[in-house]
């Protein structure tokens, strides 16, 4: 069972983030093992994936140093995942939004949710894997308690959107302006997307999750339409003026 006061926390400032663990399970040799695994990889995939290093897999394939049979097997399996996203999405998820090879709308999701992995398979399963903001929660904060995950307001600092409560396995996924700006990329026109001032999606597992929040936020308009045909995934939206919606199923999470 989760034991907070016996449980284990850990901090990583990687992929130009900060990555948190916390575990709420009894920490055993292998939990110890697996978290370890995880921060190593971590900085695995910063190197892999980076658009901020020139040595990177992700750079040199950009510009045309090496081919896709040169890379890793993490980069065949991430640009899979993102073809799917891009599918999924009519092509608002996009991997040359500014005409260079960037998949980081992807890769810091699969990442966290690739942690999590990691922990679970090593026996903790009540856990909470944050990576810059974006949540691949497992089981429970402790025993009969659930997960209480405040969403920082876009427009009012220090001020919350909602919390988001859940006892189970969820991923959650913000995309907003409050923290880089308007970084996120409408792929159709080659312009930011301002439609939102941050929308929250929550979904099963956090790489998709990660992925179709950015999808939605670049959408703009036709956000809410698009969510709402999604099975499993529900969203929260701020818009810059302050008004927000929600879709039907996002009350059994956020209050």
């Amino acid at each position: 069972m989760p034991d907070p006061a016996h449980g284990l926390r850990h901090v990583e400032h990687v992929m130009g983030t900060v990555f948190s663990f916390d575990i709420r399970d009894t920490p055993t040799t292998a939990i110890h093992g697996a978290l370890a695994e995880a921060v190593r990889n971590l900085h695995r995939v910063d190197a892999v994936f980076s658009t901020y290093r020139p040595d990177s897999h992700i750079s040199r394939l950009d510009r045309g140093e090496i081919r896709m049979e040169d890379c890793p097997p993490e980069v065949h399996e991430v640009l899979y995942l993102c073809a799917q996203a891009t599918h999924a999405s009519d092509g608002w998820f996009n991997i040359i939004p500014a005409g260079t090879l960037d998949p980081s709308g992807l890769v810091k999701g699969w990442a966290t949710e690739a942690a999590s992995r990691l922990l679970h398979d090593a026996g903790a399963h009540h856990t909470c894997v944050n990576g810059g903001g974006d949540l691949q929660l497992r089981g429970q904060a402790a025993p009969g308690i659930p997960w209480h995950i405040g969403i920082a307001h876009p427009l009012f600092p220090g001020k919350l959107a909602t919390v988001i409560t859940v006892g189970h396995d969820l991923a959650v996924a913000t995309s907003g302006t409050a923290e880089r700006g308007a970084h996120i990329i409408n792929p159709h026109r080659g312009t930011p997307a301002t439609a939102f001032a941050s929308l929250t999606l929550v979904g099963p597992r956090l790489t998709l999750t990660d992925a179709y929040a950015t999808a939605a936020f670049a959408r703009g308009d036709g956000a809410r339409d698009w969510i709402e045909t999604l099975d499993c995934y529900e969203a929260l939206a701020v818009l810059p003026d302050g008004r927000e919606w929600r879709t039907p199923g996002f009350s059994r999470y956020g209050s």
